[in-house]
């Protein structure tokens, strides 16, 4: 739950009272209490403004997600699955986007200016396999690019994992991270047997 709150917010809020009751002890003549509102106020308020500069929000969820679908996430989600979700769904601090490590190891970060925008999550079922489905802004990074990068982007975020790109419109790419499993989908979308990842 504290994942969801903004720290940047929270100390806008409580220095502003801090500050405010300060003022106001200074006015009435309460030097105890003006002493207090001025030593913990000012900080608190100046903390929260620097942390709402540099705050990332969460990454919404761009479909809901069903009972049936935590029961699979509990059954069948990896740690890195559980570790991305868990990551873009809260509000970050001091970074330029979310995942802005993981797509310059990649190569889909060549500058700040064209780095795809991780824009909503989904979580889905596909063939019975657990499935995170980062959906991408990426005017600038090609769809072609995004498939040459699949093996690369699967070796990454693996053990456990297949991974496939999609482009369910222009400038739209879906990175789907589907979890390995006996019927796994392979990268064309066809269905086969596998064995599991170790």
């Amino acid at each position: 739950m504290l994942r969801q709150i903004s720290l940047g917010a929270l100390g806008l809020t409580v220095g502003s009272i801090l500050t405010v009751v300060g003022f106001a002890a200074y006015f009435s003549g309460n030097p105890t209490l003006n002493l207090i509102g001025f030593f913990y106020g000012i900080p608190v308020l100046l903390g929260g403004l620097a942390l709402r500069v540099a705050e990332l929000k969460p990454v919404p969820y761009s479909q809901p997600v069903t009972p049936d679908l935590l029961d699979l996430r509990k059954e069948q989600a990896t740690a890195t699955q559980n570790q991305i979700r868990s990551d873009v769904t809260r509000y970050r601090y001091g970074q330029k986007a979310h995942l802005d490590t993981s797509l310059d190891y990649l190569g889909l970060e060549p500058t700040n200016e064209e780095r795809p925008d991780l824009i909503g999550i989904r979580e889905e079922s596909r063939n019975g396999a657990y499935t995170l489905v980062l959906e991408f802004y990426s005017p600038l990074i090609s769809f072609n690019t995004w498939k040459e990068k699949r093996e690369k982007i699967e070796r990454f975020f693996g053990p456990g994992l297949y991974a496939e790109v999609e482009q369910p419109e222009e400038e739209r790419v879906d990175l789907a991270l589907i979890r390995q499993s006996e019927q796994a989908i392979t990268p064309s979308g066809n269905s086969e047997a596998t064995e599991p990842a170790s």
